[in-house]
């Protein structure tokens, strides 16, 4: 019997609004894939970039927030900050090569049980058409070149090249 691999997502839903939904989904016995570990905030707006990168930096290969709706924050505006620090965010993850649809923000009220199900299964089905994100394992790769490295530098291999020779090759800037 093979098993297919299923994606780890990691939800950080507001207390008010978005988890309140993901619990009438429970419920109401509406189904969604399991695969989702959801994280309680009081506000979206406390949502820090750092935890979605340590959540993907520990094997979650999805980060879903779920928020009020705009102008129906508990907090007044700390959906807009959520927003503001989501769309930072992504324009970090592109740089560092993770694709867009790894992290993805929505607004769900507290009646949108069935928007909370919708959400959670194409997330779920879009991340197992990209695959696992593997960071863990890639963290593994990154040691242990930098082991190798270091076991150059200690036998003194290093010295012997000049620094340019271990770098990558670069096109010289068109000025």
């Amino acid at each position: 019997m093979s098993e297919q691999w299923q994606p780890r997502i990691v939800a950080f839903f507001c207390n008010w609004c978005t988890y309140t939904a993901a619990d009438l989904a429970g419920v109401s016995r509406l189904k969604y894939a399991a695969n989702t570990r959801v994280i309680r905030l009081m506000c979206s707006g406390r949502v820090d970039p750092q935890f979605i990168l340590d959540a993907l930096a520990k094997g979650a290969d999805a980060v879903l927030i779920g928020g009020c709706h705009p102008f129906d924050c508990h907090y007044a505006e700390g959906n807009y900050k959520c927003l503001r620090r989501f769309q930072l965010l992504k324009r970090m993850l592109k740089d560092m090569g993770i694709e867009e649809q790894r992290v993805r923000l929505e607004w769900i009220s507290a009646a949108e049980g069935e928007k909370v199900k919708r959400v959670i299964n194409e997330m779920t089905e879009t991340i197992r058409a990209l695959g696992p994100l593997g960071i863990p394992q890639k963290f593994a790769a990154w040691d242990q070149e930098m082991e190798a490295f270091a076991a150059h530098v200690e036998a003194g291999e290093a010295l012997k090249t000049p620094c340019s020779a271990h770098a990558p090759q670069q096109e010289p800037a068109h000025v």
